[in-house]
């Protein structure tokens, strides 16, 4: 496997009488709302198949502004690696949830995998037009510098390991490196970083939305290990986060890695000194990689008709919920699927794939409708 009780009373009371509209935690339960919502699969960096259906759904303008008013807009994750036009997406995706804001309306986008995967440093799944469009005119010197210090830290390791260090920590040859690290990798890495721009802004990011009885999410939830609460995932996701990014704080002042390398790096540094960071030889147990856990879980695509909605059925009592809405398993017929009796609705059309479509379920009313090139369709 190889990221004061009366202040808010006053607050609230105050809210209510000005008709203000504070923020709320975005993974935390909604009471319900019978305003239009919209939701949006798996992007994947596919920049003209996320405008097309904005537009189509009515979301946007000509000119890819806002123009939905009170609606709200859930994007259930996967909005990076594939793809060319990963920038693109995101800086329409954090320009419309400003706009929307500002108009009554409401985004949500949420945690996919392969964002979690870039957070952590999985970098194996990002396109090279993905780097390219992060190059300017100082990547190379920038590419030049960076391995550079690759090769000082390598020298680091060599004298902190002295006679014990495995051949996969020896430095790359200058040629092999750049190789591997084309222009825009170090700013692509970097902007996913703590401290970059995709990287601060996705941090804040919850995995599940509950909206009235409705659940939103990337992938799914195995019955067998299913928290108490819905929040309980969110808490999870972004506690895992957190811990890995301080162990690359940590390995970073111990000169055993730089701030951008990739997991790869990360965890070879991990069983060199375990000591301090064996914890993370274990990381395909944590929420952000474990595939029965809440990033990655497909049992929602994959249940038979004999089992399903057995198990659906146990976690809608559990969290009181009738519907999950996710992503995640491209559905057999590039449509949206709903299954077990509406209980779940599969939303990833694979738009870009071949043969996939972008797609958008609307959800008004109490009514479920998919939207697409193909046009609408009403599920009863």
């Amino acid at each position: 496997m190889w990221s004061c009780c009366r202040t808010s009373t006053y607050v609230a009371i105050l809210a209510l009488v000005l008709g203000v509209v504070f923020p709320t935690r975005p993974g935390y339960a909604q009471r319900p709302d019978t305003r239009r919502t919209v939701v949006i699969g798996d992007i994947h960096g596919d920049l003209e198949g996320l405008t097309a259906i904005l537009r189509q759904a009515g979301i946007t303008d000509a000119s890819n502004r806002w123009a939905a008013g009170n609606t709200i807009v859930v994007q259930t994750g996967d909005m990076t690696d594939r793809g060319a036009r990963v920038r693109g997406v995101l800086d329409l995706l954090i320009a419309l949830e400003r706009q929307a804001s500002t108009a009554g309306g409401r985004l949500v986008v949420l945690l996919g995998n392969h964002e979690v995967m870039n957070l952590a440093g999985d970098f194996r799944d990002v396109s090279a037009e993905a780097y390219a469009s992060f190059a300017d005119a100082q990547s190379e010197d920038r590419r030049r510098n960076a391995y550079e210090a690759y090769v000082r830290v390598c020298e680091s390791r060599a004298e902190l390991f002295a006679g014990t260090l495995p051949a996969a920590f020896q430095a790359m040859s200058r040629d092999e490196w750049m190789s591997a690290h084309p222009a825009g990798t170090i700013e692509y890495r970097e902007a996913f970083g703590p401290s970059g721009r995709y990287g601060r802004w996705l941090r804040q990011k919850a995995a599940v939305l509950q909206l009235g009885d409705i659940a939103f999410m990337h992938a799914g939830i195995n019955p067998a290990t299913a928290p108490p609460r819905l929040d309980d995932i969110n808490e999870l996701v972004a506690n895992d986060i957190r811990r890995l990014d301080g162990y690359r704080r940590r390995m970073t002042d111990r000169k055993l890695i730089l701030p951008w390398f990739g997991i790869g790096d990360v965890l070879l540094a991990a069983q060199l000194d375990r000591q301090n960071f064996g914890d993370l030889t274990q990381i395909d147990k944590w929420s952000l990689f474990d595939p029965e856990g809440p990033m990655w879980f497909r049992g929602f695509a994959s249940w038979s008709k004999q089992e399903g909605p057995t198990q659906i059925k146990a976690l809608l009592q559990r969290y009181k919920l009738a519907h999950f809405v996710v992503g995640h398993t491209v559905t057999e017929t590039r449509r949206i699927t709903p299954q077990f009796a509406n209980a779940v609705f599969l939303i990833d059309t694979g738009m870009i794939f071949a043969g996939g479509t972008a797609s958008a379920l609307e959800i008004q009313g109490g009514r479920f409708t998919a939207i697409s090139a193909n046009g609408r369709t009403l599920f009863e």
